[in-house]
């Protein structure tokens, strides 16, 4: 899964939660903090986690704070992550914490020395 990330900077949580005030990034940190041990247990794990520099072909307006690409080991697996009860709780950090997101599921293929 590629993952491309904005966040807010100030995390937009349900009224009343303890987690009111924090910044999109410090909520996000949060998710993944509560998320690893799931995302670990379903067989996961992060690839690849890099910065984002510039768009060179598309819309300037998407920038992204986080770009990383997630591995499970099948759709299953991602299906029992996200449905976990866990997990479910944990979420809320991410809602708070994204202004938008992309999620792209990708397959493996071969590797090589030429596009296409």
């Amino acid at each position: 899964m590629l993952n491309l990330v904005r966040l807010r900077a100030v995390a937009q949580y349900p009224d009343g939660h303890p987690s009111d005030g924090l910044s999109g990034a410090e909520a996000y940190a949060n998710y993944g903090r509560e998320t690893a041990p799931i995302l670990a247990r379903v067989g996961g794990d992060i690839l690849w986690r890099g910065g984002f520099e510039t768009a060179l072909i598309g819309p300037a307006t998407e920038v992204w704070d986080a770009v990383f690409i997630a591995r499970y080991p099948s759709a299953n697996a991602f299906l029992d992550m996200v449905t976990d009860a866990d997990y479910q709780r944990a979420v809320v950090h991410r809602q708070a914490a994204v202004e938008t997101s992309r999620l792209l599921r990708c397959a493996p293929s071969t590797n090589g020395k030429a596009f296409g």
